[in-house]
């Protein structure tokens, strides 16, 4: 697979500022013009100034200048507008209407997390001590961004946007309603959904393990309830354990850890999941705000007002 990553996205929001504190306290670091970091990634999500929430860019990490000829040629065969620089495509997705850019890129090494142990049934890996996640004391600093989840108006679009045109890989469709979609080893990088609007859904970023999940979930939520949105719970594509938050724009934030893996060189049948499967394996049911964010309206009036 030429390409290797979701290196970042930027997200416009009517209050900078205000969405600003919220990523700083989820636990990834400021920097200038916008930008955060997490520990891994570097700098993984920028925020603009927008009239409403939206995914403004994301940006794909690809080898060489030989890959980068080869994406701007499958997008103009679609009939797309790619800038080629130096070292980097720019183009736009048709239906959404975010910028996509696939920039040249080493390929990101994530130092090895050692696994906590854990006591079973028969097997003791812990005796005489409290298990590490209960001691944890810092704060929950994600690891790297995951993955992207928006809404289309055009699922075919959007969806052959990213696998005919960038060169994104399928792993497993949610029916007619969504494709989940990689460009690394990671199960997904981008989920896009079927939508009355186009609008961003959430964006999902790795932390050590579900311990992390927990207690990064458990300081967003002191004080705030109203931040909550769904879990703790695990998804069937992609396996991993999952909580969601939201920030104060409206867009939904994850925690995740142990994500499926996908070698580049391995076989994998995509699944066409129905009912429960397609969102979750164990967990809470989905509240009705998670499908249909309680914004959606707004959101569509004001795309039809624009």
């Amino acid at each position: 697979m030429a390409l290797h990553q979701l290196m970042s996205v930027t997200i416009g929001v009517p209050d900078v500022a205000q969405t600003a504190a919220y990523y700083a306290e989820f636990g990834l670091t400021p920097a200038a013009d916008g930008w955060f970091s997490t520990t891994d990634g570097g700098q993984q999500l920028r925020l603009v100034r927008a009239p409403t929430r939206r995914l403004t860019e994301i940006v794909v990490a690809a080898d060489d200048r030989d890959d980068l000829d080869r994406i701007a040629t499958r997008l103009t065969r679609l009939g797309l507008t790619a800038k080629r620089e130096d070292d980097k495509v720019i183009t736009e997705e048709p239906a959404a209407g975010f910028r996509a850019t696939v920039t040249m890129s080493p390929r990101l090494t994530q130092p090895a997390v050692p696994a906590a142990p854990y006591n079973g049934p028969g097997r003791i890996e812990r005796a005489g001590g409290r298990a590490p996640g209960v001691l944890r004391t810092g704060p929950v600093q994600p690891r790297k961004l995951g993955h992207v989840v928006a809404g289309t108006t055009d699922l075919a679009a959007t969806t052959g946007f990213f696998t005919d045109g960038l060169g994104f890989k399928v792993s497993d469709h949610i029916k007619d309603r969504g494709a989940f979609m990689r460009c690394s080893t990671d199960h997904h990088n981008v989920l896009v959904l079927a939508a009355p609007v186009n609008f961003l859904h959430h964006t999902s970023w790795q932390v050590d393990d579900v311990d992390d999940i927990g207690r990064g979930a458990h300081a967003m939520l002191e004080g705030h309830p109203e931040r909550h949105v769904w879990g703790f719970g695990r998804h069937h594509a992609g396996s991993n354990f999952f909580w969601y938050l939201k920030d104060p724009a409206g867009n939904f934030s994850e925690y995740y850890s142990d994500m499926d893996c996908i070698p580049e060189d391995q076989l994998w049948k995509p699944e066409v999941l129905e009912g429960a499967r397609g969102l979750y394996n164990w967990g809470p049911p989905p509240p009705p705000s998670f499908l249909n964010p309680d914004d959606l309206a707004a959101l569509m009036a004001g795309a039809h007002s624009g």
